[in-house]
């Protein structure tokens, strides 16, 4: 999955790129035409994808229309380095499939459950994830360091810096 198929460039979009609202309506697009319309009847929720997710282009809208849309997460069978950072940054947390072919069972709809995230994040790098609408489980890792964990909880960088910057005043 490309940062082209997560938000195409071109004419199309570009021009728009400093209105976040408009470009959102782009996700996916070419890949899923539903997409924008399901992610907003949902209330946001995670994109299930294959390898080298975000490769290509380090485009930061491939990161910030999904967030913009409410998606909390993203799962694949591995990522691209930069756009994994760009994901960690904007507060989209990046997990991948312990198993690979685990990818291929989810459905669009099926609904996700990750629960005890704080935990899950700060013990072992691994944790179980419910397909409730299937009824089974099954195990991710977040390969996460401990400053990757923090600026997730913190909701991204920008939310990160903020709260060092007040708790830790010898920054300024």
């Amino acid at each position: 999955v490309t940062t082209d198929h997560i938000l195409p460039g071109g004419a199309k979009v570009l021009p728009l790129r400093s209105n976040l609202p408009a470009i959102s309506k782009f996700t996916f697009e070419g890949v899923d035409s539903t997409f924008v319309r399901r992610a907003r009847a949902a209330g946001g929720g995670l994109v299930v994808g294959g390898s080298n997710y975000g490769q290509g282009s380090c485009r930061e809208h491939a990161a910030l229309a999904p967030i913009y849309l409410g998606i909390k997460a993203i799962l694949v069978k591995s990522y691209a380095r930069i756009h994994r950072s760009n994901l960690i940054n904007f507060g989209i947390l990046p997990v991948v499939f312990k198993d690979p072919g685990e990818s291929e069972k989810i459905q669009p709809g099926d609904r996700l459950r990750i629960s005890h995230l704080r935990n899950n994040l700060c013990v072992n790098g691994f944790f179980k994830i419910e397909n409730i609408t299937q009824q089974r489980t099954f195990e991710v890792s977040h390969g996460l360091n401990q400053r990757e964990i923090e600026i997730l909880l913190a909701g991204g960088l920008l939310n990160y810096t903020r709260e060092n910057f007040r708790v830790r005043p010898e920054l300024r």
